[in-house]
């Protein structure tokens, strides 16, 4: 017999390898909510047909919360693909990337769906989450399931299973149709209610509410820009045949992984020209590049990249930090939590960067301040003395860049604004996606531990801080730049894995980011590795795993 011990310390006993939701009745609805997604086994989150085989404390995952929104949008893409297995049995959908609170879906041969296909994919979810069926978690044979896999036309997936090594896999099943397990689903389909299919482009968005909007869809937030990006790196990846992670380990088990990272590289190079020309072709009036993008999308070596092909085109880039720019830190604005908000705009001395920008334009020589992040004050003195000459051109890369509050007295016309992001356009199947933030989440990880003496703990435990400043201060933004520039590189996770799957093994069943840890772990898993030292030294990546040719 088990204990298991709720959050009120109330105990109760169950047999080894009762399924969770023998107990999931125990816990307290009036604090937890009558919705529960998943339930935080000792730390790990598990679906409730999960079985438990050790003492345990158990946490209510409420569907409405910052995990349980993530798991239902999880399932959303689980119920959408088992309603597209009964419609249409000679296409096959492939899920794509996220969009204003919504995936976006194609069909993988190219055919267009058409409004009524859309209706009848949407009357067929709402068919099963009215049967309210349930999605059962459990484990079968490795052999059992390749064979399944292979059978059911799901190659992808397939394809996945041969990086794997263990003897058992773990699965999701519902209505007689069995798919890989890659986190907790909700219980039963009766819980799906609020969704909706829009058509968009070739293709259909599945749209789901906002993290604590409840049952509300909300207006689509349309995102030209992105979604430009998107489509023309989804079309790279379907043309050089890699566009989902078993045809990357492919690769690696074939022994042409170098030849790809060469593509790869290349193709991104080929972008940042053409952005250079871009700039190269306006620079009658444009005087300064505003660099921005969320977290660990490689800014820095971006903007050293493009100063390489400014520099062939006869422009002179010169760049300046943002961050020497902070007010002091006893007049910097409070969070909600009483510490300073470094990310807020009024955190920069707005009217002393424009006075700065204004007369470098003028061809005045400007001596930059240097901010001491030891002693949270800025001086005026000791920094760089720099003008800009006839071919000159500022860099200016900072989280405000693309805002114009940030640069109120600059001309528009002399301001060219550069979005940074990693969008990598690899799934691992054909509907299971790969989040933009968790690559960034990696990144980030790596990069903190090799140079900022920071654990992997430490950096899960503030990323949610991290995407709260990034929705406020940078994602609004997005659509007012001039280009975007996406610097994932589809085989980056592989050699990031190398790096992260240690920090990641570090980190506690004790801690409160062990969960996420558990699943970026499940993550790398599917992903064969790839040596760091295949990376060429003024690639992107090497800005967070090392060893770069440039300087920072």
């Amino acid at each position: 017999m088990l204990k298991i011990t709720f959050p009120d310390n109330r105990t109760v006993s169950c047999e080894f390898g009762a399924k969770i939701e023998t107990v999931a009745e125990y816990f307290d609805e009036q604090k937890a909510g009558s919705k529960l997604a998943a339930v935080r086994v000792n730390n790990e989150i598990l679906p409730f047909s999960a079985p438990l085989e050790v003492n345990a404390c158990l946490e209510p995952v409420p569907l409405d919360g910052a995990e349980g929104t993530v798991i239902y949008r999880r399932s959303l893409a689980f119920l959408l693909a088992l309603a597209a297995r009964s419609l249409f049995a000679d296409e096959r959908l492939s899920i794509g990337h996220s969009l204003g609170r919504s995936y976006y879906y194609t069909f993988a041969g190219g055919k267009v769906p058409s409004a009524q296909e859309i209706e009848d994919l949407k009357e067929g979810m709402k068919v099963l989450v009215k049967e309210n069926l349930p999605i059962e978690f459990h484990y079968c044979a490795y052999t059992e399931a390749v064979e399944l896999f292979t059978n059911n036309k799901q190659h992808e997936t397939s394809l996945l299973l041969d990086e794997w090594s263990r003897s058992k896999v773990p699965v999701n099943e519902c209505n007689g149709w069995t798919d890989l397990y890659i986190g907790p689903l909700v219980p039963r389909t009766g819980l799906l209610t609020a969704f909706d299919l829009m058509q968009y482009q070739d293709g259909f968005l599945l749209r789901f509410p906002g993290t604590g909007r409840g049952s509300e869809i909300g207006v689509f937030e349309d995102n030209p820009v992105i979604f430009s990006v998107y489509r023309e790196y989804k079309e790279w990846g379907r043309r050089v045949g890699v566009n989902a992670v078993g045809r990357l380990n492919k690769l690696v088990a074939d022994r042409t992984i170098k030849d790809y990272i060469g593509i790869a590289e290349a193709f991104q190079a080929k972008k940042l020209a053409e952005i250079a020309d871009k700039i190269h072709a306006g620079q009658d009036s444009v005087k300064a590049i505003f660099i921005a993008g969320p977290s660990s999308s490689g800014k820095t070596t971006t903007a050293k990249r493009l100063s390489i092909h400014l520099k062939v085109l006869g422009i002179e880039p010169i760049a300046i930090s943002l961050d020497d720019y902070y007010i002091n830190t006893d007049k910097t604005p409070r969070d909600e939590k009483g510490q300073p908000d470094f990310e807020c705009l009024e955190a920069l001395d707005v009217p002393y960067l424009n006075e700065h920008i204004l007369a470098l334009f003028k061809g005045e020589a400007v001596t930059l301040p240097i901010y001491d992040f030891k002693t949270g004050r800025r001086r005026e003195s000791g920094g760089r003395t720099i003008r800009l000459g006839e071919r000159s051109m500022l860099i200016v890369e900072g989280i405000h860049g693309l805002n114009d509050a940030l640069t109120p007295l600059v001309d528009k016309n002399a301001k060219f604004k550069l979005y940074v992001s990693a969008l990598t356009q690899l799934n691992l199947d054909g509907h299971n996606r790969i989040p933009t933030s968790d690559n960034r989440l990696i990144r980030r990880m790596v990069r903190d531990y090799q140079f900022r003496d920071a654990d992997a703990a430490k950096t899960i435990h503030m990323w949610s801080n991290v995407q709260r400043g990034e929705k406020k201060h940078i994602f609004p933004f997005q659509n007012s730049a001039d280009a975007a520039f996406n610097s994932a590189l589809d085989y980056e996770l592989a050699v990031l894995k190398v790096y992260a799957d240690p920090l990641l093994r570090s980190v506690k069943p004790n801690v409160r980011g062990y969960a996420e840890a558990v699943r970026l772990l499940a993550f790398l898993e599917n992903f064969a590795p790839i040596p760091p030292q295949y990376v060429p030294g003024q690639s992107i990546l090497r800005e967070f795993i090392g060893e770069s040719e440039f300087k920072y």
